[in-house]
């Protein structure tokens, strides 16, 4: 059976308590598509993957799972990756309040179904 997307990684955002989600928390709902922008300048990790709502920055793929996107955006593949809210508890603790998921997507388009 074709599948158009594959579910890659789910995970909270790291850093999220340190970034502005707060200031978007009740604007994030499953399903919402979020936007990964590798950070290859980054002081802290040079395979660092921003986490953006709009203009605001969530946080970051946790850096133990960020390794292989990094690499595939660095070399252009970034629009293969598509990241969307997978679950928010606005009562978690602040690093536990967003889960995200990255599917990997059919490069191939909706043509080749």
């Amino acid at each position: 059976m074709y599948e158009s997307s594959r579910n890659l990684k789910t995970f909270y955002i790291a850093g999220f308590q340190h970034h502005g989600g707060a200031m978007v928390l009740s604007k994030l709902k499953p399903g919402k598509k979020l936007k990964l922008v590798a950070e290859p300048d980054n002081p802290y990790d040079p395979e660092a993957v921003a986490i953006m709502y709009k203009d605001v920055r969530l946080g970051y793929i946790p850096r133990e799972l960020n390794g292989d996107i990094s690499l595939l955006m660095r070399f252009g593949h970034g629009d293969a990756f598509e990241c969307r809210v997978a679950q928010v508890n606005p009562l978690a603790n602040p690093w536990e309040q967003v889960r995200v998921t990255i599917f990997v997507t059919d490069a191939r388009g909706k043509s080749e179904k």
